[in-house]
């Protein structure tokens, strides 16, 4: 009789924990969700879901080593699980253990057969490891099975470049493009076909159209600065190059190309910086120190011009153009006899060869990156080998992230023992209630109103752990009012590490004792309408719990008319598309704060889904005004 009660609460405590995990990791806070996982594995450790989720939790944390040992442990208990193959496949292939990968694929094929993610992925690692012909024959395959996926005839078309096929590479890329015009990558692989064959015109149209899709890839804006360039067009190389070290900074031949058009139109000083921004790079970059020996000298730094020219030298003592432009900075140095020393060895070698001022730049020739003959170190350097990059699919990796949008709302203000924490803006949400309550909690012990869920941290985590157990030893220790002043913040603390029932638990007894509080009812809502986020992704019918979330803030407003709650509650109805009442409750939030950022945000995105464009680029411009940046973003998108 004693042992069956003891085995259903072990095994209602371990799911539980699975839940809470699972939660955790929905709201990407993977360090927290791992905890979990870890407690759950010393509990029944012959159970695989914890084991498999902790390892989904590692990948996205890139610990791709530690997400594959434990995926090995998950299939150990229990072989049969595709997703278990399918996430060691992407782990291994993260290691570049390709053919670890295809080990994978293919046991995960014999018990899923038509899973198309895993063909894609397996026919990729063929790619990898140079298996063309393998590659091939899987690909037709799925062209068979899939005759209107565009990714397969994509990937068809980079086997047959690879293969040096350009004709049928093209007639692949044609297929695609005509399944789907909307994958820049596609556009991006049919401009390095032009560009190979030197039609510049042609190949910055693909890349203008691969650009408008993934306008925040630097390769392609580099790849149309060439395209350009060759066409003569550099003020457009130039804003291309510009662009490119503004999505990657540390792009080395954006810098390098970037440094050489910068000499070129006499932006001396500028062109200056991206070699020494190459030159931190690269140290060694002959090229790069040249090119910049060359510009110190003409902005009249000799000294340095002759310390960069001799280590040039040095690696190439018959470099005669370099010995002559030394040569001439020794002598505006009035260094006579170093001049004469280098003038001779060229007299000596080649005299009748010409020297002079450094060329315009050669759009007849660009060199290779690693190509170091110093004669060209005044070529535009393109990448040795184009390389496309390949897109594995994965249900993991947006399993987390498919929630975001672009225009997402902006979450729920909630209660918390942090601080409210804003890049952009100061500003220190206020409760009247809520300020009684923290006059009777000990100092230190405030709570606080934030709209921003932070990641906790490995230490965050085991503080809010060790503040729950210390917590619930005082419970027993204290007067009836203290103790529901201690629950209060335990359920504060449990909303921290995500352990939502049991925050509700405790706010659902602190409620009935003081059915007053405005403030246990707002942080239920919270953790419901949270709760409520995860099982929804499960694909759970949460309208009933909704409506609780709901009827708690609708109580809250009953006793304490505040702008958080109004913002609240007109984040719900937003949730329902219920856009009208959205409004009204947003509208009733910014009359009771006009610094209330948030709601102007909100707001402007409700009108927008009522397509309400001036309403709502009145209230983003407002958002941004109170610091919220991404309003602008927003507004540049709705307008487009």
């Amino acid at each position: 009789m004693l042992f069956f009660p003891l085995s259903l609460w072990a095994q209602y405590n371990t799911d539980r924990l699975l839940t809470i995990g699972r939660s955790a990791l929905y709201y990407e806070d993977y360090v927290l969700s791992i905890q979990y996982f870890n407690q759950a594995i010393s509990a029944k450790p012959y159970l695989f879901e914890p084991w498999y989720y902790r390892a989904i939790a590692k990948y996205y944390l890139d610990d791709f080593a530690g997400a594959e040992n434990d995926c090995s442990e998950a299939i150990r208990r229990n072989p049969y699980v595709v997703g278990i193959y399918e996430l060691r496949g992407l782990c291994r292939i993260q290691q570049k253990n390709y053919e670890g990968a295809i080990k994978d694929y293919n046991q995960a094929l014999r018990y899923e057969p038509e899973g198309m993610n895993l063909w894609h992925n397996r026919a990729l690692c063929r790619i990898q490891q140079k298996e063309y012909d393998k590659a091939l024959a899987e690909i037709d395959t799925m062209a068979q099975r899939w005759s209107t996926n565009a990714r397969v005839y994509a990937m068809q078309s980079e086997v047959y470049l690879l293969e040096k096929d350009t004709t049928k590479a093209i007639s692949s890329l044609e297929k695609s493009l005509e399944l789907d015009a909307y994958n820049g990558n596609t556009w991006a692989m049919r401009s390095m076909i032009s560009l190979a064959r030197e039609e510049w015109k042609e190949g910055e149209g693909y890349l203008d159209k691969a650009i408008h899709l993934l306008p925040k890839q630097g390769g392609l804006y580099i790849n149309r600065a060439l395209a350009r360039f060759n066409q003569n067009n550099l003020r457009g190389a130039m804003a291309d190059y510009d662009m490119a070290l503004d999505f990657e900074p540390n792009n080395f031949l954006g810098h390098y190309n970037r440094g050489l058009l910068r000499a070129q139109v006499g932006d001396d000083n500028r062109a200056i910086t991206d070699f020494d921004f190459v030159l931190k790079l690269e140290p060694d970059n002959l090229m790069a120190l040249y090119n910049r020996a060359l510009l110190l000298e003409k902005t009249g730094d000799p000294r340095g011009a002759i310390r960069d020219y001799s280590k040039v030298i040095d690696e190439y003592p018959n470099f005669w153009t370099g010995l002559h432009q030394r040569a001439q900075c020794y002598r505006s140095l009035g260094m006579t006899k170093q001049a004469e020393q280098d003038e001779f060895r060229i007299l000596k070698a080649q005299i009748n060869k010409r020297f002079g001022k450094q060329p315009r730049l050669s759009k007849d020739k660009m060199r290779k990156r690693s190509d170091e003959d110093i004669e060209k170190y005044n070529q535009l350097a393109v990448a040795d080998e184009q390389e496309m990059e390949h897109e594995y699919q994965s249900d993991y990796r947006g399993r987390v992230q498919n929630r975001k949008v672009g225009m997402d709302y902006l979450p729920m203000y909630a209660l918390s023992a942090e601080k409210y924490q804003h890049a952009v803006k100061y500003y220190v949400p206020y409760n009247r209630q809520l300020e009684q309550l923290n006059a009777k909690l000990p100092a230190g012990s405030q709570i606080h109103i934030v709209c921003n869920q932070s990641t906790l941290s490995e230490a965050s985590m085991r503080r809010y752990f060790n503040r729950i157990d210390s917590l619930t030893q005082l419970i027993g220790q204290q007067s009836h009012e203290q103790q529901m002043l201690t629950l209060l913040q335990r359920a504060i603390a449990y909303s921290a590490i995500q352990n939502y029932d049991a925050a509700m638990e405790d706010l659902t007894t602190y409620i009935l004792t003081d059915s007053l509080s405005a403030v246990a009812y707002w942080q239920r809502a919270v953790c419901q309408s949270r709760l409520n986020a995860f099982n929804a992704s499960q694909g759970t019918d949460v309208k009933l719990q909704t409506a609780r979330v709901l009827a708690d803030l609708c109580q809250a407003i009953r006793l304490d008319e505040s702008a958080y709650l109004y913002y609240n509650r007109g984040n719900v109805y937003a949730q329902r598309t219920d856009y009208a009442h959205a409004i009204e409750d947003y509208t009733k939030a910014i009359a009771l704060d006009q610094h209330l950022a948030e709601a102007y945000y909100n707001r402007g995105l409700a009108h927008l889904a009522l397509k309400h464009q001036q309403e709502s680029v009145s209230d983003l411009s407002k958002a941004g005004e109170l610091g919220l940046y991404q309003a602008y973003s927003i507004i540049k998108q709705s307008r487009k």
